[in-house]
């Protein structure tokens, strides 16, 4: 079973852009749709993007529209979250997370998650 691993969180200043890795164990990577999520204090996780194993397929939540790319490398095990022109509102941990049924549909079942990677926007 794959196995999933963030990275690329930190501090930066609003405005500014951090890329978020999460990389993938297994060999059957390719096989399985990717989300990436997070977790602000106090607060429910969040689906922000989501892409299909041939990357034909991408979703993003209205709020991130414009700013967030998800994308994959199906060669490198590596599914990536640019985060342009971040606002202290995306402060939050977040999170990648597969569905662990090869070539899944909608709805999705997000089972398969990482430890999660924080990051903070200061003002």
């Amino acid at each position: 079973q794959v196995q999933l691993a963030e990275s690329g969180g930190g501090l930066v200043q609003a405005g500014g852009a951090l890329r978020l890795s999460c990389a993938a164990s297994g060999r059957t990577f390719s096989r399985y749709v990717i989300g990436w999520f997070r977790q602000a204090p106090g607060e429910g996780r969040e689906v922000l993007a989501a892409i299909s194993w041939s990357s034909t397929r991408t979703y993003y939540l209205d709020s991130v529209k414009g700013r967030f790319t998800i994308s994959r490398d199906n060669a490198k095990n590596t599914v990536y979250l640019q985060m342009d022109s971040l606002k202290p509102d995306d402060t939050a941990v977040y999170y990648c997370a597969a569905d662990s049924r090869p070539w899944a549909t909608i709805p999705y079942e997000w089972n398969i998650w990482g430890q999660g990677t924080q990051v903070t926007v200061s003002s």
